[in-house]
């Protein structure tokens, strides 16, 4: 089963078919992404359920039902955003060990950690009797999703073939946008329910059983295989992903590159000592920080949360994070489509310029609307400010969102991937744990203005596309440095001749 077609990139022939191989690796290393989303959306909503405040922050209940408190701070607890963001700081150190041991041991060994860790974090969430086991879990659960994020975005790029790499690879964060409609779903079923929250955390065992179970039924990546001196089983299983019996252009390049890295003994240093890295690492950890500060986590984490502060009721408030996440996951599906005809480029700017409309309006509308006291009158501006969160979220569903685990984990070369490939995953833990720890904070004292400020990121993250990116659709991962890093007007001067 497979679909014939040749990767075809500015005279260089590699010989390959889209296999169901390569589909089936893929789509098991992407249901880390399944992983992670679930527990992006599911925080939220626990975070807004009534049952869970009385039994793990009481004084966060009480403040919230006060007549009279501020519309802005109802949430504002440093011990309720730590439950959220210690996930996010034990991601950024477990990261640093993935990369480590992927390089080690294989990507695939990497994975099935992964899912191990995340299960346990899971089964600790549902059995949790105090805040101590809360945030254990919690913790448990980082150390899988830095071990998944590491990971994975890495696997799809070198198994996928390069022509097709890009939608391949948005597998991930489609997937991510699944795991956080589904956890939104959960979340409205369980919101009702005695223990509810139990139930919706318990909930993140499936996908780390999901992916436990699939690890077994995938390949190493011929990249990790010959990296580590299994020459015959690399060339072995690149026929196998490849669908064809030729691989040994490519096959060659890869050993090149793997002997290149292996005279690197301290990847770290290899790649902060060395000017030609400079240009990707700064690209793929930018990529990362950019990301997470669109604003995007402040809808994924805190939507039940915005929408309650906007005056909607507990069930209201979880219908609209559906329908946002909802909206999320449909626009995933365009990217996938979009991805390797429109380029990364062309979509990284005009999401960054949709989402900045958005907030600016949502800014505005709030400034206008929500006083600090009192919920907003009638039922139009909640109306408009969701329908403006679902087009906001769809312009980072088809652009930064995928975008921004794809182009870091195709830019590095391999003697320096893991290394490089940290920095983003670290950036990206980093601005999430300081997003999840004090966006509730910013927004009791900044509060409409927040919007104004992710609005202006937006604008500079815009303009770093357009002058420091290259474009990489297309371009084989070994062949990166020659084919545009060399070429590109700010970034060949550090390159020698």
């Amino acid at each position: 089963m497979a679909v014939g077609s040749m990767n075809i990139e500015e005279g260089n022939v590699y010989p390959a078919k889209t296999t169901f191989q390569v589909c089936l690796c893929c789509l098991i290393a992407a249901v880390g992404g399944l992983m992670f989303g679930y527990d992006i959306g599911i925080s939220g909503g626990v975070t807004s359920m009534d049952t869970f405040l009385i039994d793990f922050f009481p004084h966060v209940y009480e403040k919230k039902h006060r007549v009279h408190e501020n519309n802005y701070c109802k949430f504002d607890d440093q011990l309720l955003q730590l439950f959220t963001s210690s996930l996010y700081l034990a991601g950024i150190f477990a990261s640093l060990v993935a990369s480590y041991f992927s390089r080690a041991f294989g990507r695939k060994p990497t994975i099935i950690l992964a899912s191990i860790f995340f299960l346990a974090g899971a089964l600790l969430n549902l059995s949790a009797q105090n805040l101590g086991m809360l945030i254990g879990g919690r913790i448990l659960l980082g150390c899988g999703i830095g071990f998944g994020n590491q990971t994975v975005p890495l696997f799809i790029s070198e198994i996928a073939p390069p022509r097709y790499r890009g939608g391949l690879s948005v597998m991930f964060q489609f997937l991510i946008t699944v795991g956080i409609l589904a956890a939104s779903c959960v979340n409205y079923l369980t919101s009702t329910l005695k223990n509810g929250w139990r139930y919706s955390l318990g909930g993140a065992a499936v996908p780390a059983l999901i992916l436990l179970v699939g690890s077994f039924f995938i390949h190493e990546t011929p990249a990790s295989l010959i990296e580590r001196g299994k020459d015959d089983k690399g060339k072995e299983v690149l026929r196998k992903i490849r669908g064809v019996e030729d691989v040994d252009l490519e096959f060659h390049e890869i050993k090149r590159a793997t002997e290149v890295a292996a005279k690197v003994k301290s990847p770290f240093k290899e790649l902060f000592s060395k000017r030609e890295n400079r240009p990707p690492l700064v690209c793929g950890t930018l990529l990362q920080f950019f990301q997470q500060f669109t604003g995007i986590n402040v809808v994924m984490f805190y939507a039940p949360v915005l929408f309650q502060t906007m005056g909607s009721g507990n069930n209201a408030s979880l219908i609209s994070t559906v329908v946002t996440n909802g909206v999320n996951a449909c626009a995933t599906i365009l990217s996938i489509a979009l991805v390797d005809n429109a380029g990364r480029r062309c979509l990284l700017m005009e999401g960054a310029l949709q989402m900045t409309i958005t907030q600016m309006t949502i800014g505005g509308i709030l400034l206008a609307h929500l006083k600090l006291v009192g919920s907003i009158t009638g039922h139009a501006v909640p109306l408009i400010v969701l329908i403006l969160i679902c087009v906001y979220v769809s312009g980072f569903a088809w652009s930064w969102g995928p975008l921004g685990w794809l182009v870091p984990s195709e830019i590095y070369p391999l003697e320096v991937r893991n290394a490089g490939y940290f920095c983003a995953v670290a950036m990206n833990m980093v601005c999430t744990f300081i997003i999840g720890q004090f966006f509730l904070s910013a927004l009791c004292r900044l509060r409409s203005f927040l919007f104004f400020f992710f609005g202006a990121m937006n604008i500079i993250m815009g303009l770093f596309v357009v002058f420091f990116l290259p474009e990489t659709r297309g371009v084989p991962i070994e062949e990166m440095a020659e084919r545009r890093w060399k070429t590109h007007p700010r970034w060949k001067k550090y390159f020698k001749d």
